[in-house]
């Protein structure tokens, strides 16, 4: 099976093969920006199974933790299509909404919950839950 995560406007392109190793949503403020939205949900990939196509921009930011990601997006539309945290660089984070592909794997993951909206829920038995 292959997923290819797109911008908005389909210059910069991301095809990422198999499953992913897991589905997380993110509640901190940096994913809420990055987004647009109230959390943000990735599907990370190991890096040998996704193959990128077109140019693109890098931002790289600071995680609250410390951490360094580096955001790739497209220098036209500005979507971010892929991300990579310097302390993993075996995995792409690929936001999920850029695959447009409701039959992806549920979260296995909710982090930063303690900045979750009150009215966002993450449903789940199985989901691993950090503030």
């Amino acid at each position: 099976m292959s997923r290819v995560a797109k911008c908005q406007c389909g210059a910069l392109t991301a095809v990422c093969e198999g499953e992913p190793e897991y589905v997380s949503a993110c509640h901190c403020l940096d994913c809420q920006r990055r987004s647009g939205a109230p959390f943000a949900a990735q599907a990370r990939f190991r890096a040998d199974r996704v193959v990128f196509h077109g140019d693109s921009r890098v931002w790289s930011r600071k995680g609250d933790e410390g951490g360094v990601a580096d955001m790739h997006f497209c220098p036209g539309c500005g979507s971010t299509v892929w991300y990579m945290a310097r302390s993993k660089p075996d995995l792409v984070a690929i936001p999920v909404g850029t695959m447009g592909d409701p039959a992806m794997p549920p979260p296995a993951y909710s982090v930063y919950e303690g900045r979750k909206y009150p009215w966002v829920c993450i449903i789940g038995d199985d989901i691993e839950r950090y503030d």
